[in-house]
């Protein structure tokens, strides 16, 4: 059976990824860069303000909001130490009540506040949020820089987390061994695993444990 084509900007099968975060990967950038084919040119330089939600009881769902849309993707499996993450929901502010009963809150994994509005809006929301002991709405700026190696999306992005300037470097396909294969490639191989979830909570000290580097 042949491959997928990975095209970087495009919805495909849901995909495995590797990811990591630390101060400096200056030598497998270089390397990702020189290994990559032409890339789109939307896909150079993209910068992004988002809002991601942190929950202390939550390492599953990951919740972003940008561009005032709440974006949820679900943890599915793990193979080789890469992590394949699903969609979940998506939904546009104003959000209804319904919504967050039913789907926000859950993926959250704590109790539903009382709800007595029928929709709430992003800033009433984030409210909301700074209300709730064991939740975090944590301001991320992102600087990503897209490349393609062995037919797998890739990017290397400065990323800030409330401030924090930290180093993001990633691949991700729909088959496996081109990603472990990039790995190699890049000299990532070893590199620990570490997907937003995990770095946002590092970065403010709900995980005691360092970066890759």
């Amino acid at each position: 059976m042949a491959k997928d084509k990975m095209k970087i900007g495009e919805v495909s099968k849901p995909r495995f990824e590797f990811r990591t975060f630390g101060q400096d990967f200056a030598d497998a950038e270089y390397r990702m860069s020189r290994l990559s084919t032409p890339v789109p040119e939307k896909v150079w330089e993209r910068t992004s303000d988002e809002v991601y939600i942190m929950s202390r009881t939550n390492d599953s769902n990951n919740t972003k909001i940008r561009d005032g849309k709440m974006d949820i993707k679900t943890f599915i499996t793990e193979k080789d130490g890469l992590e394949q993450w699903n969609p979940l929901m998506k939904a546009e502010f104003p959000i209804p009540a319904a919504t967050l009963r039913d789907d926000v809150y859950p993926a959250f994994q704590v109790e539903v506040p009382n709800l007595e509005k029928d929709a709430y809006t992003l800033d009433e929301f984030l409210q909301m949020v700074s209300d709730h002991p064991d939740l975090r709405a944590v301001k991320v700026n992102k600087q990503r820089f897209g490349y393609m190696v062995n037919n797998t999306i890739c990017e290397v992005g400065n990323v800030l987390i409330n401030g924090a300037l930290v180093v993001t470097i990633n691949s991700e396909s729909t088959e496996l061994g081109d990603i472990l294969k990039t790995m190699q490639d890049t000299g990532l191989t070893g590199v620990e695993n570490i997907n937003y979830l995990q770095c946002i909570k590092r970065v403010i000290g709900w995980i005691e444990k360092d970066l890759a580097n």
